[in-house]
């Protein structure tokens, strides 16, 4: 039920629906928060609030609190039971945290499809009404009466959830965005109606040409069908494009969701196996894991020998060798022999549920801009609606004409309506985010832009960021005459091909890249010895690929020296026990590291290594990259610490990562920055994400950041200047609704055509520094 208890405080999350703006999310906060002891964190973007409230109000009290301020409102789904299964389930938190279950999916894709459905019919019956409206050459004889006809159902049915919901707003006495917009609508076309039918505007022959002062000498009143469809089709397109930025919240939690196991086999007293859910799965149970099987979930190794890859949980880019004793973590890949792992936690209690939480937590949280919108939006509406029918009433008690008093009303409706506002920031995210795509970088939404452009530490994972999260050979040292390095690679590749160890695997991946054309021999009699080599005969020889010891001497002594100086593993290739050659094998960094820290460190933002990985191979490539502040061995909780240990201290913090273990990092920093290639989870815990997997186009990112907070600026405050001179003019009755609307509607073309510009933006790119360019010669330091 997503319930939890500290004390005397009771922590619930509930799923709030029909919310479509600042205002909704105020008033929701509002309402909630009369109830005594309660306080309640509205997010609009994820339609989650979070409400902290005293064991006395039960849930059921507070979705019946929601649902009385005019909103829908339900708790999480509780986890699944099996059936057939008399015992107690502990929490899944796949189950418990995951945001979309089937049905919430397809009635998601259902009302998706309606909502494209309805802004593309509303487009095509709105366009031939603006453009007939705007451009008095193209009116035609009875052109008023067809742009009647289109705009009757756009004012209707195309605007029919403004409607809707300042209805329901209505009968709550609360107002928002859609109340004003449905006004404006209703206004608009209901004027227009009685222009037509009453006023004399639909004569045959009549023309409307522009004025800047409302005029009805001719005893003719004017229509302004444009305002009528203008309004809802620039509404419904905002939204739609706002809808799309926020799909998909809960990626990430889906993602995590899918890394969990379903069934284990677990190992009776008896010696059998039986398949079971690991919902079902106790505490001490045996169970097993064969190769290429992920861990069901964390436990103790109390038989068998593999190699397990943790890259995913813990972020160690080197598989670690397990045996009896050795601690496993749910999620790892087991990439060796059969395992037999007893249970040490299960359910919530594991260190991916752990994750889940984290991430659940980090993305309840709501930016202190957003809280500042929220209380503007809960003034601007009634500001306005206040003011248009103060106008109205003032002009009818002064004794104007009652046409001049309902024309400067609707004006300042039609003229106040946030269409310009509403696009200000849809319309520059979508140039940027398609210009960013185009450059490599997928932004989630404004809200990640205007953090992007503020941040001034960057905490960088290694593996998979920095380096390419691969093992690969870094380099060959032949013995002086010997056998010669194609020859010791070849069989030593050859060898290590009955190997399921990744440094193997890497080895042979090697051999064979460097013989394209040649096939490995065939290994006879391969044995394998846990933590220390491969031994077979190829080709008539005794091939041994192992860890070096101190005997060796000349250039394999200098290679072994230069391989631990870099962090890398050294293997020996001996064949018919003499030493042949050096293979070094490490997470080669990437091409063009060096230069993304060092643009990055231009931009004044402070690099900061957080990594899994053991000690010297951090040190090794910060050091090479030019970073100072390293924090090796570092754990998913100890990589959310870091992050709240920086933010503490003042600083605006993004984090880059591409692996389950940074997903909760990336959701509880300032911004979260996934490479491209990097696991669903991070990619669905960040704000932006690397597309070409390079750690560069971070930059580029910061810059198309501030250049995109730049037009958003320009576009609010032509925005606001807008009404801050047509609203006065409207209001005094210079401004007639025509002239008003066609105002509107410029003021969202100036709005769309200034975004549009971002769509050229190129990135300035400086000279390589030198260091770089010979980082980039090798691939490798």
């Amino acid at each position: 039920m997503g319930v939890e208890a500290a004390d005397a405080v009771v922590s619930t999350d509930l799923t709030v629906g029909g919310m479509t703006c600042a205002a909704c999310v105020k008033r929701v906060e509002k309402r909630l928060g009369r109830l005594d002891g309660v306080t309640a964190t509205v997010n609009l973007a994820t339609g989650r609030a979070r409400v902290s409230h005293p064991p006395s109000v039960t849930p059921a009290e507070l979705v019946t609190t929601v649902e009385q301020a005019g909103y829908t409102a339900e708790l999480p789904e509780p986890p699944r039971r099996q059936e057939h299964d008399d015992q107690p389930h502990p929490p899944e938190p796949d189950q418990q945290n995951q945001p979309d279950q089937p049905d919430q999916r397809h009635q998601r894709d259902q009302q998706d499809q309606q909502e494209r459905r309805q802004l593309l019919i509303t487009a095509l019956l709105a366009l031939p009404v603006l453009i007939l409206s705007m451009v008095p050459a193209l009116q035609f004889r009875n052109w008023q009466w067809l742009c009647f006809a289109l705009g009757a159902p756009v004012a209707t049915w195309g605007a029919w959830p403004f409607h809707r919901r300042a209805l329901r707003g209505l009968r709550h006495a609360s107002a928002t965005m859609d109340t004003l917009v449905s006004l404006g609508v209703a206004a608009s076309f209901g004027w227009s109606a009685y222009a037509l039918f009453l006023g004399g505007a639909g004569a045959p022959g009549m023309t409307m040409p522009f004025t800047l002062l409302p005029s009805a000498d001719d005893g003719v009143a004017h229509v302004y069908l444009e305002a009528a469809v203008g309004v809802p089709l620039f509404v419904l397109a905002g939204r739609f494009l706002e809808a799309r930025a926020r799909h998909g919240t809960g990626r990430a939690l889906r993602s995590l969701a899918g890394l969990a196991v379903k069934d284990v086999a677990v190992r009776e007293d008896s010696g059998r196996e039986k398949i079971m859910p690991v919902a079902q799965l106790r505490v001490g149970q045996v169970f097993v894991v064969r190769p290429g099987e992920r861990v069901a979930t964390d436990g103790v190794v109390v038989e068998g020998n593999s190699a397990v890859d943790l890259s995913l949980v813990t972020g160690e880019s080197e598989p670690v060798e397990v045996g009896p004793g050795s601690g496993l973590t749910g999620g790892a890949v087991n990439a060796g022999g059969l395992l037999l792992v007893r249970a040490t936690a299960v359910g919530a209690d594991t260190r991916l549920a752990r994750i889940t939480r984290m991430v659940t937590d980090a993305q309840a949280g709501k930016a202190n801009a957003q809280r500042l919108a929220d209380e503007v939006a809960g003034v601007f509406v009634p500001v306005v609606l206040s003011l248009a029918a103060t106008v109205l009433g003032f002009w009818l008690g002064a004794g104007a004409d009652p046409q001049a008093a309902v024309t400067a009303c609707v004006a300042v409706l039609v003229v106040a309506c946030p269409c310009a506002l509403g696009l200000a920031t849809p319309t520059a995210l979508m140039a940027a985010t398609g210009r960013g795509a185009q450059l490599g970088v997928l932004v989630t939404g404004a809200q990640a832009l205007e953090t992007l452009k503020h941040i001034d530490t960057v905490v960088l994972d290694k593996t998979g960021t920095l380096t390419s999260g691969h093992m690969s050979v870094t380099a060959c040292t032949a013995a002086p005459g010997g056998i010669g390095k194609e020859a010791a690679l070849r069989l030593a590749g050859a060898v290590e091909q009955g190997s399921e160890h990744p440094l193997g695997r890497a080895i042979t991946a090697y051999a064979q890249k460097s013989a394209p054309h040649e096939q490995l021999p065939v290994v006879r009699e391969f044995t394998a010895e846990t933590g220390r080599g491969v031994r077979g005969e190829v080709d008539g020889h005794d091939v041994e690929v192992r860890a070096p010891g101190d005997e060796l001497e000349g250039p394999l002594a200098d290679a072994l020296a230069a391989a631990e100086g870099a962090a890398h593993t050294p293997a020996l290739v001996l064949v018919d026990g003499r030493p042949e050659a050096l293979v070094a094998v490490g997470d080669l960094v990437r091409p063009g590291s060096y230069r993304a820290v060092d643009r990055l460190r231009r931009l004044g933002v402070r690099p900061v290594l957080a990594t899994g990985d053991r000690e010297a191979t951090a040190r090794a490539v910060a050091e090479d990259l030019g970073i100072d502040e390293v924090h090796a061995r570092c754990t998913p909780e100890g990589k959310v610490a870091l992050v709240q240990e920086l933010r503490e201290g003042g600083r605006r913090v993004a984090v880059i990562g591409d692996g389950v273990n940074d997903a909760a990092a990336l959701a509880g920093a300032d911004l979260g920055i996934a490479m491209g290639g990097g696991t669903d989870v991070a990619i669905g815990a960040a704000d932006v994400t690397l597309v070409r997997g390079d750690i560069e186009a971070v930059a580029d990112a910061v810059r198309l950041a501030r250049r995109t907070l730049r037009t958003i600026r320009v576009n609010l405050l032509w925005a606001f200047g807008y009404n801050a001179v047509t609203v006065p003019l409207a209001a005094v009755g210079l401004l007639n609704p025509m002239v008003a609307a066609a105002a509107m509607s410029a003021s969202s073309l100036l709005v769309v055509g200034n975004s549009l510009r971002l769509r050229t933006w190129r990135p300035a790119r400086g000279p390589a520094p030198r260091r770089d360019r010979r980082h980039d010669r090798g691939g490798h330091r």
